[in-house]
This record gives C-alpha cells, structure tokens and sequence, in this order.
C-alpha cells in the first residue's frame, strides 16, 4: 500500500477568515481553483467557510450552502458577517472531538467579509437544480443513511455535465468511494493526510431514485399510530425509549395546548393529539425534516391541531400559552440544550401548568428544575427517568 500522501499546508489566502476549518472542509477549500464559476451547491462541516471561499473566487458565481439544522445556518450567516457564532460547534454535535484536534487547519479569527453571493438555506431536502458545482462535506463518524441520501439528491441537483466534489474526514476511506461509485461511473480518488478528496462528472441520470424515507408504527392506550420519519431526523425508524417515557407518562385533557419541545419525529406530537378532543399542539425543533415527519405523520392519522414551528431558541414561543410542554433534549453539549429546554418551558407555560422532560441523568435536572418550577418530582420509566414541574402560580 502507498503512503498516504501529507495534505498541502494551506496559505492564509486559501483560507476563508473566522473559525478554524474542520479536515474534510479544507480540502475542498483547497480545490477552489480546480472548479468552474457558476451555481455552487454545497453543506459545511463547520460554518460554511467552503461556500464563502468559492463565492469570494468567483464574485460572479452563486453559493448556496444548505442546513440541516437551523441554529447552524443561523451561526454560519453570523460568522459570515463577520460576527462569532454563540455557541462553539463542537459543544452542539453529538460524538464529536475537541476543535482543538483540528490544528492543521486554523484560520485566522479576523472577521469575514460580508459576500453577497452566498445563501444559507436551511429546509428540508436541498434548494434548487441544475447547479455547475456540488460539494459535500461527509464526516467518518455520521449517519451512513443520511450520507447516501445527501449524494444522491447531490447528484439529482446537479446539471449534466457538472463537477461533484465530496470530501471525508478519513484518509484510509473506502466506503465513500464505494457509494461515490453507484452514482458515477468514474471516480477520481485523493487520499491526503487528514481526508479523502473525491471528484467526479455527471455524466448520465440515476437509473433509479431510492427513497429514504420511512414509516413505523406504534399504540398508545390501544390506538395504532403511524409515523413517518427520514434520515437525519431523530429516531429514524423507530420510536425512541425516551418520547414512549414520556407519551406514557403524560395526561392531555380536552382543549389542552401542548408544546413539543425538539419534536423529532413527531410521536409525542401525535400521541397528545390523538389522545382528547380539541387538543392543539406546536411541535418545535431546529430540523426542518422534524418538522416535515410530524406533518407528514398528523396528515397519515387523519389528526388536526397540530402546528409547527422551525426555532431553535425559543424566542418565536408565546408566553403563558400552554397546559403542557414535553422534552426530551439531547444528552451533549453539556447540558446547555437541556438548560434552554427548561427556561422555554418556563416561559411557555400557564399558570400551573406542567412540564415533563425525559432523561437518563435525573441529578442535574433534580438539581436545576427547582430554579424555574415547583413540585418537581421524578418517576422511573424503565430506563429513563421523566422529571415534572409546575409553573408556579405568580406573586
């Protein structure tokens, strides 16, 4: 086996100014020459640094980064106005090393220019079509699922005769290159010290389309309930321990409003408005494609009063508004979702009423939920932990 040859240590121009660039980013900001001006499609490892470098290259061109996740999009437009995102990415993404391991390839902290020709979208499935250049950043550790659907809607966007580009934070990858294959039938490969760089043309439509999306089924108190869910959404094909915890342990009356707070898949969404009369629920979460399965999934149940809302601050939520606000924040980022969980909670809530959050770490909510409500108590749901609050009447 050859050596993996070392990656070309960047000069500060090749670089786009703000927050380092994580390995797999890098090489394609690095292969910014190699590509023709035009329509850029593209995601980002880290902050869209990829797309800033190709818009500034290409003044004439467009560049379109796309988002998964609305906090991300919303950090990246930050940081390409020349601001600092709020929250370091690396607190945010589950699984994830220290930024610090991605000495190779720091950037200058000075702010960016603020370039016109690039837009940070953040939906469902990517923008647009017919774009010249496609480039996607893939990570070693993510969704396997999540990457295969991401190349192919690459490959349906992109015009005939247009330059794909994806690019892996792994130097020994195959996997890539082996899916890379079954959409184009040349593939050129190059292995560098911190990634893989992969380029190839379009040179011929996908014979077949697979779909990822996907619908599982599950009853609460003897009604079947089917939901739909996609890749990249939390608990793709299954319902997770913890949304049953809390469906389990919830009560929803008539008329009550219920806020779902990260609503994923929408099963907790679904449970509440299939459980009285009258019930309305807004489900909240920062993925879009959250919100795309739980209005798929009210729609497949032939259920209403269910409304939903992309936000992943809380700002947008209405005070005082609802009986019942349900959680299941994620267990990274060192609790700090968890805390932003509580205080939309507390804001969102009527007079009295509850809030139920599921967890396995049922000390440090025991510990902060006394801060913003009363009777807090804890009940075991097999292996979950469901803490409940009160909003306490005001003084």
């Amino acid at each position: 086996m050859s050596p993996v040859p070392r990656r070309r240590k960047a000069s500060t121009t090749d670089r786009p100014p703000g927050p380092r660039v994580r390995p797999q980013e890098q090489l394609l900001v690095e292969a910014v020459g190699e590509l023709p001006a035009g329509r850029l499609l593209c995601n980002t490892a880290g902050w869209g640094q990829f797309a800033r470098a190709y818009a500034a290259a290409y003044p004439r061109g467009e560049a379109t980064c796309w988002f998964l996740d609305v906090y991300q999009r919303d950090c990246a437009a930050a940081v390409g106005a020349g601001a600092s995102p709020a929250v370091p990415l690396d607190d945010l993404e589950a699984g994830d090393e220290p930024a610090a391991a991605d000495t190779d390839a720091e950037t200058s902290s000075a702010p960016g220019t603020v370039l016109p020709n690039v837009t940070y979208a953040c939906a469902a499935d990517p923008p647009g079509t017919d774009y010249d250049v496609v480039a996607w950043c893939c990570s070693a550790r993510g969704d396997g699922e999540l990457t295969r659907e991401t190349l192919q809607l690459g490959h349906e966007r992109l015009r005939m005769g247009g330059r794909f580009l994806a690019a892996i934070d792994n130097p020994r990858d195959q996997w890539l290159h082996e899916e890379l294959h079954k959409l184009f039938p040349k593939v050129t490969r190059r292995p560098l010290e911190q990634g893989v760089l992969y380029l190839a043309t379009k040179t011929e439509r996908l014979h077949k389309v697979k779909s990822y999306q996907a619908e599982f089924a599950f009853r609460d108190q003897g009604k079947l309930i089917y939901a739909c869910s996609r890749p990249g959404v939390f608990s793709h094909r299954h319902i997770d321990g913890g949304a049953r915890a809390l469906i389990l342990t919830m009560e929803v009356q008539p008329r009550y409003k219920v806020l779902d707070l990260g609503c994923g898949t929408g099963v907790v969404s679904l449970a509440a408005l299939s459980r009285a009369e009258q019930v309305q629920v807004l489900a909240v979460d920062a993925n879009p494609r959250a919100l795309e399965c739980a209005e798929r999934g009210a729609r497949r149940n032939e259920l209403t009063g269910l409304e939903t809302r992309l936000d992943a601050t809380g700002e947008s939520i209405t005070a005082s508004a609802f009986d019942l606000v349900c959680a299941n924040p994620p267990y990274y980022s060192q609790f700090r979702i968890a805390d932003l969980f509580l205080r939309i909670a507390q804001k969102a809530l009527k007079t009295s009423g509850k809030v139920h959050v599921v967890t396995k770490s049922p000390d440090w909510f025991a510990q902060q939920m006394p801060q913003y409500f009363a009777e807090v108590t804890a009940e075991a749901v097999k292996s979950y932990w469901v803490m409940t609050g009160k909003r306490p009447r005001r003084t």
